[in-house]
């Protein structure tokens, strides 16, 4: 069996170390594993599959003899993507950097695997709310096409980083013990204004564009329709930060060009790669973020259809924006690269 020099980009950050836990835990074939991050975290020692790994600062040249090059996201995506790819990797970036450019496939594995066939050396994985949504709505949408999504997202803290967790944590005890709650990273870190997370909900993920919308709900119209293939679909949609720590729920309405009754949808998502029905209302059985949480699924619950719309139904989805969301989706799109041959690299 073929194994890949893997990088990482963005190894000491939580999506990085997700990447560690899955190559392990899903017995990803590596050769050699190289861990890059900016230079401020060069030098840190990880422990890992019982090595002892070294952190590296990210350069041009660190790529060199690496197969698949698995990054974190953020702005270091544009600055090393195409030094990657002149040095023969494979690039799975799982910031927004490349999600919108059109010679760029934005690929959920269960979806559109098939975009991966036209790959430059560089595939985006789209934002995280996206890809739990659309896991979910892909066997509908196979069964009749839909028309219009109406979306809103209960998004976790953990979706801002490490420190927007510590810093509902603070919150929290702050208010229990009566001391001043302090904020400082919450709704958005660029941002003038920051509004305490703790028994609270912030109606704002990223910035706002000119049409009102934020930056994080255009991500999710735009990237659905390009990965549906779809410049079609009339998509709204609102993105809420919620006082959780892990894992996104959506509460998600569509409507269909031929009606899909509840039955007809359950058992469709029952068959459906990658989803798990969690749907006994009598029995009070649905998802949440904390039951879904550090597992590789989407969750579906709430199934109904629209009594406001002939052809609507409604669902409550829920996944680990870190795992599913981020992480595990790229791995996935490696391991299915692996499979179909995408990647020529590699050794016996």
């Amino acid at each position: 069996m073929k194994k890949y020099n893997i990088a990482i980009m963005g190894a000491t950050g939580a999506v990085g170390q997700e990447f560690m836990r899955l190559i392990e835990e899903r017995q990803f074939p590596f050769a050699e594993l190289k861990l890059l991050a900016s230079a401020r975290s060069a030098g840190k020692k990880i422990q890992f599959m019982g090595r002892e790994y070294t952190v590296e600062e990210t350069k041009p040249e660190s790529f060199e003899n690496i197969d698949i090059a698995l990054f974190a996201g953020g702005a270091a995506s544009k600055t090393f993507a195409q030094a990657a790819v002149d040095r023969g990797a494979v690039v799975i970036d799982n910031g927004s950097a490349f999600r919108m450019d059109p010679d760029v496939p934005l690929v959920v594995p269960e979806v559109n695997p098939e975009a991966l066939s036209n790959h430059k050396g560089i595939i985006a994985n789209p934002n995280c709310s996206t890809i739990i949504m659309v896991t979910a709505l892909k066997p509908l949408y196979d069964r009749s096409k839909i028309k219009r999504i109406i979306v809103s997202t209960y998004q976790a803290v953990s979706g801002a980083g490490k420190e927007a967790i510590d810093e509902l944590t603070d919150q929290v005890k702050a208010v229990i013990e009566g001391t001043e709650v302090k904020a400082n990273i919450l709704p958005s870190a660029g941002m003038p204004k920051k509004y305490q997370i703790a028994f609270n909900l912030l109606p704002q993920i990223d910035v706002f564009m000119d049409n009102g919308y934020t930056k994080e709900e255009m991500k999710m119209v735009l990237e659905t329709q390009k990965i549906f293939n779809d410049p079609h679909i009339a998509i709204t949609a609102t993105t809420i930060r919620v006082p959780v720590y892990r894992s996104h729920a959506e509460a998600i309405t569509i409507e269909t060009e031929t009606k899909i009754t509840a039955a007809d949808a359950k058992n469709l998502l029952e068959q459906a790669q990658g989803v798990i029905v969690m749907d006994e209302p009598q029995e009070q059985i649905y998802p949440t973020p904390l039951f879904t949480s550090n597992k590789d699924e989407v969750y579906v619950g709430r199934i109904r259809e629209d009594i406001s719309h002939p052809t609507g139904l409604n669902l409550w989805v829920v996944g680990d924006q870190i795992r599913k969301g981020a992480a595990l989706n790229a791995l996935q799109i490696a391991e299915y690269m692996i499979s179909h041959k995408l990647i020529r690299s590699g050794a016996n």
